[in-house]
């Protein structure tokens, strides 16, 4: 296992918010080295002892006994170096005294990405070094070429860790299992008796904060073409011949490929996009998103995004897959539905239209649901819907942390591949395209209601 970590951009939200998180947790629960370093880069103009105390203030809400002592014994383990990531001599310097292998960590905007990467280029790394990349990954298809271009000349694909992640919880990791460990679902897992796949992540949240992050890069880009897609893969793909990271990437890729692109023609039938104005959740009263703070309202960016795609494949020849993304919702709603077909005849009385079966896999909380149809009480000539649901036990280890004992064991079986990422950008430029240009409206739907007017009431 690496032992050293090195983190630019370590003085930003996500090192605060979840990558030191993740590293406490992981030492709390004994899977660290006993000589774990970490290494934090950043511009401010700050010394460790300063770093050490930006880190803890954020970090209060870490009371337990145990997460307190691993905090404490990490924050004496981190050295701050103040730099520019971007510039060569600064880095040479910084490396020079580092002899064995290293993660470095880009917890970077994703517009620093390419320079950064340009500058390890030319800076002399340990062997065998890792380097970690969040979503997005890139901006477009072209971008995200370039960007793994660069990538392959610095460092060889399997130690480039893409990280979503979505692909870290527990529930998204227990597709696998319901669909491949379990001899029921196979037979039934296809056009032939599947109608649709709805996939879903609606928030309460409104961008409150992040604004100007979430201002250029907008719902499709944030959440549809990497986490929503990724949830696609894993419900759509073929049965596995063994559980490595080549196979479960390979067929992964089969469904991207198989995924049609929409047409100019097709676009304004099958997506939707919107942003919220002021309204009012749970009670309190919420600015509309042109008011938020770093927000330009010329720039028409959406907080809704509702697509239906086609899976052009002998399995899933027919099934619509509705992807789809919005904040400010009035209610949340993270799941997939797996909508399956009517029976195809009705022997309770014709007036009877029971209502199909649902397999709904929750992501938030973490829980598993089946819709039947049962014999109504008293009445054998009529029907009821009662639901079979489950609740998971609590992750062992949240996402983050799971993703970076991957990462730091070389396990790169939940990375992404840099063939996923461009053909996940393929499926959705045609829709950025179009809706760049103004051609799809921009409907504006209150905060706390369902979306806009003509989206996809899910059920």
């Amino acid at each position: 296992m690496i032992n050293t970590i090195v983190i630019f951009g370590a003085s930003g939200d996500l090192t605060s918010r979840f990558l030191f998180p993740a590293i406490v947790r992981l030492h709390q629960d004994g899977r660290l080295p006993e000589d774990f370093r970490i290494i934090g880069i950043a511009r401010d103009k700050w010394d460790t002892a300063a770093f050490r105390r930006h880190l803890e203030e954020k970090l209060t809400n870490l009371n337990s006994e145990d997460a307190s002592s691993s905090r404490t014994s990490l924050l004496e383990s981190i050295e701050y170096l103040s730099a520019d990531v971007t510039d060569r001599d600064s880095l040479a310097g910084i490396f020079r005294d580092l002899n064995k292998p290293l993660v470095i960590y880009l917890a970077l905007p994703p517009a620093l990405f390419h320079p950064t990467v340009e500058t390890l280029k030319a800076v002399t790394l340990p062997q065998d070094s890792k380097l970690v990349l969040e979503k997005p990954f890139g901006t477009s298809l072209a971008s995200a070429q370039a960007l793994n271009r660069l990538l392959h000349e610095s460092f060889p694909e399997q130690a480039v860790f893409r990280l979503d992640h979505f692909l870290g919880k527990q529930t998204v990791q227990n597709i696998l299992g319901l669909r491949f460990g379990n001899r029921i679902f196979e037979p039934l897992w296809s056009a032939q008796h599947i109608e649709r796949v709805s996939i879903v992540w609606d928030e309460t949240l409104t961008v409150t904060g992040r604004g100007r992050f979430y201002d250029e890069t907008g719902a499709l880009r944030d959440m549809i073409q990497n986490h929503l897609l990724q949830l696609l893969a894993l419900i759509a793909m073929e049965p596995l011949q063994r559980l490595d990271e080549q196979t479960l990437r390979d067929r992964k890729l089969d469904v991207f490929r198989a995924v049609r692109r929409l047409s100019a023609e097709e676009i304004p039938r099958y997506t939707i996009r919107g942003r919220y104005g002021p309204g009012t959740i749970d009670g309190r009263s919420v600015l509309g998103y042109v008011e938020e703070e770093g927000v330009n309202p010329g720039r028409h960016t959406e907080t809704f995004a509702q697509v239906q795609l086609a899976v052009d494949n002998w399995r899933w020849a027919g099934v619509p897959f509705l992807l789809r993304t919005g904040k400010a919702l009035g209610q949340e709603r993270r799941e997939i539905a797996i909508h399956f077909k009517s029976v195809p005849h009705m022997v309770f009385g014709q007036h009877l239209q029971p209502k199909s079966n649902v397999f709904k896999i929750q992501l938030k909380p973490d829980r598993i649901m089946l819709s039947v149809n049962l014999n109504a009480s008293g009445d054998l000539c009529d029907l009821q819907r009662i639901e079979l649901d489950r609740t998971f036990a609590a992750e062992t280890l949240p996402p983050y942390a799971r993703l970076l004992l991957d990462v730091l064991e070389g396990d790169s079986i939940l990375s992404i591949r840099d063939d996923e990422t461009e053909e996940s950008w393929r499926i959705v430029e045609p829709i950025l395209s179009l809706w760049g240009e103004g051609r799809i409206p921009l409907a504006e739907y209150p905060a706390g209601s369902d979306g806009p007017a003509n989206a996809s009431r899910v059920p």
